[in-house]
């Protein structure tokens, strides 16, 4: 039988400064909605709230463009201060044209504006990616153990763009203690075919599922998911960026 999810939105966080544990304010945000962490529970947490925890927060009047950001700029139409911060993020851009900035970031995710973002963000303020969202996870994990004496799964989650298809979904940008992908090849589909492709993107769908639970004005930035411990992991595990980047020479579109 298929394991049921159930999804508890976290609200009731006090806005995040850079030094917080994110996981304690997660453990005492649980404990105030009378909800009770397990080790075979899955935390889902929005990206900004990891960002400005580990202060990747910045104010775009401190920001000094340079020559390719203001050139950049001239041409796209865009602010030569966010440029700025985009090719600083960014291994490569992508694709460049007038409202579109397409970038692989430092830690290898191509995603809108190398996931730089000025949503429920004071007036002059981005928030950059975690540096290492895996590391996140693996912190906050280590923080929701501190605190409450549990080991749930955490999947750190941002909105990214899909190609081929119309508007965002949340993906994992940073797991730890998940299998994030659930390799199905070689196993018997239901009329005893063998599986050759099916590769299912266990953190992604719990990132987006989380979503639904904690819309973007619901001030609710984690998520509970109970039914996941079929694909929690006692160790950290390799992360996300190991087991969900295309690598470069299967990627047909790079």
């Amino acid at each position: 039988m298929s394991p049921r999810i159930e999804i508890e939105p976290l609200g009731d966080l006090p806005e995040v400064a850079e030094g917080d544990s994110v996981g304690a304010l997660i453990a005492a945000a649980a404990n105030r909605a009378g909800v009770a962490l397990a080790d075979d529970d899955a935390i889902v947490v929005s990206q900004k709230i990891v960002s400005k925890a580990e202060g990747r927060v910045r104010r775009l009047a401190a920001v000094a463009p340079g020559a390719e950001a203001a050139a950049m700029a001239a041409e796209l139409d865009r602010d030569p201060r966010l440029l700025e911060l985009v090719l600083n993020e960014s291994r490569r851009i992508v694709r460049a044209t007038p409202g579109v900035l397409i970038a692989e970031t430092n830690s290898g995710w191509v995603c809108a504006n190398a996931g730089i973002d000025a949503s429920n963000m004071d007036e002059g303020l981005v928030a950059l990616l975690p540096a290492d969202p895996d590391a996140s996870a693996r912190r906050i994990r280590a923080e929701l153990d501190a605190a409450a004496g549990v080991r749930p799964a955490v999947v750190v989650a941002d909105s990214f763009g899909r190609p081929w298809r119309v508007g965002q979904c949340d993906v994992a940008i940073g797991c730890a203690g998940l299998v994030a992908v659930d390799d199905w090849r070689g196993r018997a589909d239901t009329r005893g075919r063998e599986l050759t492709a099916t590769v299912i993107a266990v953190a992604d769908q719990l990132a987006a599922a989380a979503d639904l639970a904690r819309d973007k004005t619901s001030g609710a930035p984690a998520a509970l998911v109970r039914g996941a411990a079929s694909w929690r992991t006692d160790d950290d595990g390799p992360g996300a960026a190991a087991t969900l980047q295309r690598a470069a020479e299967l990627d047909l579109f790079r």
